[in-house]
């Protein structure tokens, strides 16, 4: 692996600081990565895009899953997660996630965080789409995710690591020897730092969140730009499975022409008994699959999107009005608030509900450990593919991710290091080149990269849906390269501007994997393709970005991941 050269077009840093490790992203991964490298005795730097607790941990409702109750045990969580990931799972992975998460809970909660008991005092478990037990823990009702970032929060800042906030991370340093160098990054507004920066490390986790807003009508914060996964490209790692994107089934529908962030009505409102009916009240998942509502994610999106085909409608509903206001404010207080700040009242109503793009089962490849192919690069939480989820994530398996994966990370950045050789290496960066090497786009091509990818790479896709989103992304591509070829001009750098150049970034990605992918399988929906072929796709599909900004596209050879660490022993 060698590293592609490409940077954004930025100014120099003009401030650093240093570390032994830099994590960039403060959800429930990144935290806890963080807590437990100072916990190590290393000199940890959290650098994060907005404030600590605006990532999108904090929108997590349902809750997290792991086999904490009676009866249940891993073996059964495996399964249900190697279903759920229609044969794309990475078995060794899965299995790390179930085994390893219930203590990785238990330790999350002895971090501080509080979880709602039942009146026998252990843990109260629900019930979510595709397992077929009730394993999720939760808090305060359906605010489990402000709960677990409230109690990583305070942990920070109780133990006084340094963080750097309202931090746009760029791009990652690298020295002579293709090695990780650290980040350099861009801070807005005034305080300590101000303005384009760096932090030298030799070991950088990506805990960025996810990319939601490639699409127009998202669950995710404004904050997920895709900027991790961009990072990664742009430094010669290789993501994969980026095609599967999650569009969440139940999201509150606002109208066709709705924008940005939308409320996430929570998968468990279905866990506790609301049925999803059409407009004349009928349950339409009735004998479509065993679990009716609570089937896998992809299941239910594909059978509301066909129940709207049907009946030309833009939406289904949500009902839930047997469960009496008392159940509604104790379990549902914030989806309750959320409907009726928009003035639908779930107690008496049927809520109007419709697909959204809700999490990226794929991102920066990583192996066990959350090493990427590039040395000294770690990535864990949504922007990792550790195979975990494969076609289609489980429910609830987000979260735990998060906090499996990061505690792995940190084992791996203690165990490869000896005391005397921790603080002694802070690698020398090789020199940014004088010309940008990535020209960018206008703030405005945000908005047109959003349009494009919902109209052609949404739930529903086809070749010719790709197709037509492949050519207008590369004309926008193009545009801002040859502009930046023929006079050296480009947009102006900025937050702006650089958030819209990583999303098309992840956009051309995505769509070069979905257009690949001649199948229907999990939370990939090809109308052209409408069957899953194991024979030919039963495999992952890795990109890597060339020095020319064109994209290597291969598929591995089975739906194992190959090794990351060849890529270290090479360099």
């Amino acid at each position: 692996m060698t590293s592609t050269g490409i940077r954004l077009h930025a100014p120099a840093p003009g401030w650093n600081i240093s570390a032994d490790v830099v994590v960039v992203g403060s959800g429930v991964a990144g935290l806890t990565a963080a807590l437990r490298c100072e916990a190590a005795g290393l000199r940890t730097v959290v650098v994060t895009k907005a404030r600590l607790d605006d990532g999108s941990t904090r929108w997590a409702q349902g809750g997290i899953a792991a086999a904490l109750g009676d009866g249940d045990t891993p073996e059964q969580h495996l399964d249900d997660t190697l279903v759920a990931g229609a044969g794309l799972c990475d078995e060794e992975a899965v299995r790390i996630l179930v085994t390893e998460g219930p203590d990785a809970v238990r330790r999350l909660i002895e971090t501080g965080a509080h979880f709602d008991e039942s009146e026998e005092g252990g843990l109260e478990l629900t019930r979510e789409g595709g397992h077929h037990r009730r394993r999720i823990a939760h808090a305060g009702g359906d605010a489990t995710g402000a709960e677990i970032s409230r109690a990583l929060v305070e942990a920070v800042r109780a133990r006084g690591l340094r963080t750097v906030e309202n931090a746009l991370v760029l791009d990652l340093l690298t020295d002579a020897e293709g090695r990780t160098a650290g980040v350099t990054l861009h801070v807005m507004g005034e305080g300590q730092h101000d303005g384009v920066g760096a932090v030298h490390a030799p070991a950088v986790v990506l805990a960025t969140g996810g990319m939601g807003q490639v699409f127009s009508a998202t669950t995710n914060p404004s904050v997920s730009t895709g900027d991790g996964v961009a990072l990664a490209l742009r430094a010669g790692a290789e993501v994969s499975d980026l095609e599967f994107v999650q569009f969440h089934p139940t999201v509150l529908f606002l109208g066709a022409d709705a924008e940005g962030q939308q409320p996430l009505v929570s998968e468990a409102v279905r866990g506790e008994g609301a049925h999803l009916v059409d407009g004349d009240g009928v349950r339409f998942m009735l004998g479509r699959h065993e679990l009716a509502e609570l089937a896998p994610r992809d299941i239910v999106a594909k059978g509301i999107m066909r129940r709207m085909q049907e009946q030309d409608v833009e939406h289904m509903f949500l009902d839930a009005r047997h469960f009496g206001a008392e159940m509604w404010e104790h379990r549902f207080p914030t989806i309750l608030a959320a409907c009726r700040a928009h003035g639908i009242d779930p107690v008496t109503e049927p809520v109007p509900v419709a697909p959204a793009a809700h999490y990226a089962s794929g991102g920066v490849r990583t192996d066990s450990h959350g090493r990427t192919t590039v040395p000294g690069l770690y990535a864990c939480g949504e922007v990792a593919c550790t195979g975990v989820h494969g076609a289609n994530r489980l429910a609830s398996n987000s979260l735990l991710e998060g906090l499996v994966y990061a505690e792995r990370i940190v084992a791996d950045i203690t165990a490869s290091r000896t005391d005397e050789a921790l603080h002694a290496r802070v690698p020398a960066p090789v020199e940014r080149p004088e010309r940008p090497a990535h020209p960018l786009l206008a703030p405005e091509a945000r908005f047109a990269i959003q349009r494009i990818m919902t109209d052609g790479a949404g739930v529903l896709r086809s070749a010719a849906s790709l197709e037509r989103a492949a050519d207008q992304l590369q004309r926008l591509h193009t545009e801002a390269r040859d502009a930046l070829d023929e006079n050296g001009k480009t947009a102006e750098p900025g937050v702006d501007t650089w958030e819209a150049t990583n999303l098309l970034c992840v956009a051309r990605v995505l769509v070069a994997a979905a257009l690949l992918r001649e199948e229907t399988r999990g939370c990939h929906w090809r109308e052209d393709h409408a069957d899953r072929d194991d024979a030919a796709w039963r495999r992952h599909i890795v990109v890597r970005l060339n020095p020319d900004r064109t994209l290597a596209v291969h598929t591995t050879d089975t739906a194992d991941f190959p090794p990351t660490r060849q890529h270290h022993q090479e360099q």
